[in-house]
């Protein structure tokens, strides 16, 4: 019997998030509009495909218009691609035993803005033998890692299963909470510590879910409600029990769309309302939700805590690129691609069984 020849297998890592337009044009928001109608507003909302078009180039001048007289830019993309090179750069130096079977390749890719995700997918499955992809969103719900999961199953089929891994869970994970609230306390200012025992307020942001649709009804797609709920409660919890702990109390603060039936209820605006009318001196928002700021959290989150005008208040910016937050996500991401060349291994032998 002659031993097959195993070569060194190669692996692609796809960090993926929605993605936002780097250089501020009409032209440029429009694709991007238009995509984010087809993907995920549609999950939600019935739009005929001739009104997509209208209404992604209306969306598309009313940002232009306010980032614009905002001079804001985004640096979504700016962060992602920042934390692909920590994350590969993790990744090559973790002495793992996993890197002597395997080349690696780390590469970004988006849902709405180039380069694509789906047409990334199709690219790297004529080039790689498996795929992690790493959504990074903490909590899973049809409208943000659905989507990488949909355009997995739309790019390989019945493939999937033996060719791509897809991260997921993460807010579930008790070293990324402890990574969370040590980056939080020590983002604090010297003069918000100096208030501890004032009544001091946090509000965590997070992406809002659908909770009933237009009809009444629990939605029939995943909307991951019980999941914000449960990372919340387990942050509150661990936040308020730290021995650093300067907030009197901490408070969902949901971040929702207009349109698809009834959102979560725990809003921004009601978590900052609730401190002011409670006599809270200085609140600190913390967008525990996302792990890189955007559009959502620096400008119209930021935007809401100035305009509550607490004579204290302090804005500390998604986890982004930070060393040890790209530390737990290599160690994850190594522990899937090798969960990934073990069902390979397996579905390999059970293939050349007599």
């Amino acid at each position: 019997m002659v031993d097959r020849i195993v070569s060194r297998k190669k692996y692609a890592v796809v960090v993926t998030t929605y993605g936002e337009v780097e250089k501020l044009t009409v032209r440029n928001l429009w694709p991007s509009s238009r995509r984010i109608l087809k993907v995920v507003t549609r999950q939600i909302a019935r739009i005929p495909t001739a009104l997509i078009y209208f209404i992604a180039d209306y969306r598309s001048t009313k940002h232009y218009l306010k980032w614009k007289l905002n001079r804001y830019r985004s640096s979504l993309l700016a962060i992602n691609r920042s934390q692909k090179n920590r994350l590969a750069a993790f990744i090559a130096e973790s002495g793992s035993p996993f890197l002597s079977k395997a080349a690696i390749d780390v590469v970004d890719a988006y849902y709405f803005v180039p380069p694509y995700l789906d047409e990334m997918l199709v690219q790297l499955k004529q080039e790689y033998d498996g795929i992690v992809v790493v959504p990074m969103i903490p909590v899973e719900s049809a409208f943000s890692c659905g989507v990488a999961c949909q355009m997995v199953i739309d790019s390989y089929g019945e493939s999937t299963f033996s060719k791509v891994r897809v991260l997921s869970k993460l807010w579930n994970d008790d070293r990324l909470h402890r990574i969370y609230i040590d980056y939080l306390f020590g983002q604090l200012s010297f003069s918000l510590r100096q208030r501890k025992g004032k009544k001091i307020g946090l509000v965590l942001v997070i992406h809002g879910t659908l909770v009933r649709d237009r009809s009444g009804n629990p939605p029939e797609l995943f909307t991951g409600l019980e999941e914000t709920v449960a990372f919340f409660e387990m942050m509150k919890r661990k936040i308020m029990a730290d021995p650093a702990n300067i907030f009197s109390d901490v408070r969902q603060g949901c971040m929702n769309h207009s349109r698809g039936g009834e959102w979560t209820a725990e809003t921004i605006e009601k978590a900052l309302e609730e401190f002011k009318r409670e006599g809270y001196e200085a609140v600190v928002m913390f967008p525990y939700g996302f792990f890189a700021d955007n559009s959502e959290t620096e400008f119209d989150a930021f935007k809401k805590l100035e305009e509550a005008a607490f004579p204290h208040s302090q804005y500390v910016r998604c986890i982004n690129d930070s060393p040890e937050f790209g530390k737990w996500l290599a160690s994850k991401v190594l522990d899937e691609l090798q969960l990934l060349e073990k069902r390979q291994f397996f579905l390999d032998n059970l293939a050349h069984k007599p």
